[in-house]
């Protein structure tokens, strides 16, 4: 009678099924030593539906390829079971050409190596979801730029030719950060005022847990009976954000730790190194920034729409100012008013190196 009642009762407990995270730093979990850091993968659990657990394997800095070489793809596998899925996001390091243990090619590493989760899910009767890379919350000249392009392409690909369900989270996310604007987005990451931190990459708490929404509102419309909430990107946009610093104090940055690599502004041609000094400062409203222009970068022809001031640091360019061209170098002071037309491009082998001072547009 006791194996009966066990055996009922057994009968009885639903059966968990398990949702697995293969991912980077943006999915990983964090302690409350790295608060308010977050990643989307350990706030996934509240949108999920009963009956599911989500087990978080993202690890930060990996790529496709070093997840697997460090046998992180192994460990998932000995653990997955028919029911299962296995949702997979990459591509911030996967980009990282310096690094070869990260590094994958968007046209032939990165798709092959994601057929391997792809085959891994399904081998064991799991169901793998491929999810592009989310969103950098990286703006120039008021444009939010696509750092992923390539990356977000080549997983589309796959998942069309191989039939896998994407979540497009580089797409998703773009258009939230843009709902928000580039000033009321920064809450949602790790811009920390008088810590130096300018990071549009990691999420806070509450950017971690949009994001998370943002995942189950894309799983939701591609697969009505996905095993998350019922909730629509409408529904993620309108998640607050903790209120910003109204005043930012006092603080020293270093250009070596805020440098990023941009194409040329305003659609301009090239590669540059912008180093955007206080652009976490708040209760600030005047842009200060250094570009440095790498041999062929440009700004592209546009037209003002505020008054603008360039100073030369170091080497050569040739400035269009509405009907002239001349060159200009160092020492130089360029003010551009608005209203007027110019641009701006690198001549020579060395680099040309400007500050760039402007107050935003009010929106």
């Amino acid at each position: 009678m006791l194996l009966t009642v066990a055996a009922s009762a057994s009968a009885a407990a639903p059966v968990t099924h398990r949702i697995f995270i293969a991912g980077d730093s943006t999915a990983a979990a964090y302690g409350p030593e790295r608060a308010p850091q977050a990643g989307w993968g350990q706030k996934l659990q509240a949108w999920t539906t009963g009956g599911w657990e989500v087990r978080n394997h993202a690890v930060g800095g990996r790529s496709t390829r070093s997840f697997i070489d460090e046998g992180r793809l192994d460990a998932i596998a000995a653990e997955l079971r028919a029911g299962d899925v296995l949702l997979i996001q990459f591509g911030h390091n996967d980009a990282k050409r310096e690094d070869a243990s990260r590094y994958t090619d968007p046209d032939s590493d990165y798709p092959r190596l994601l057929q391997r989760y792809v085959d891994t899910a399904r081998s064991r009767g799991a169901t793998p979801v491929l999810i592009t890379p989310a969103a950098r919350m990286l703006y120039d000249f008021r444009s939010l730029l696509d750092t992923h392009g390539r990356y977000t392409l080549a997983m589309q690909a796959l998942a069309a030719r191989e039939k896998v369900p994407l979540i497009d989270l580089d797409r998703s996310s773009s258009a939230w950060i843009r709902h928000h604007g580039e000033q009321d987005a920064k809450p949602f990451f790790m811009f920390v005022p008088g810590q130096g931190k300018s990071d549009g990459t990691h999420f806070s708490e509450a950017g971690a847990d949009a994001v998370a929404c943002l995942v189950a509102a894309g799983w939701r419309g591609i697969d009505a009976a996905a095993p998350v909430k019922a909730v629509t990107a409408a529904d993620c946009h309108a998640l607050p954000a903790p209120p910003a610093t109204p005043v930012s104090p006092s603080v020293v940055v270093n250009e070596r730790d805020i440098a990023i690599e941009q194409p040329g502004p305003h659609d301009g041609l090239g590669t540059t190194t912008a180093y955007p000094f206080f652009s976490d400062a708040t209760g600030f409203d005047l842009v200060f920034r250094k570009r440095a222009f790498h041999p062929g970068a440009t700004i592209g022809d546009h037209v003002n729409d505020k008054d603008e001031i360039y100073y030369v640091l170091s080497g050569r360019g040739r400035l269009t100012l509405n009907d002239t061209v001349r060159e200009v170098g160092p020492g130089d002071a360029i003010l551009t008013r608005n209203g007027d037309r110019h641009a701006l491009e690198q001549l020579g082998d060395e680099e040309l190196v400007i500050f760039i001072v402007y107050r935003p547009v009010a929106r």
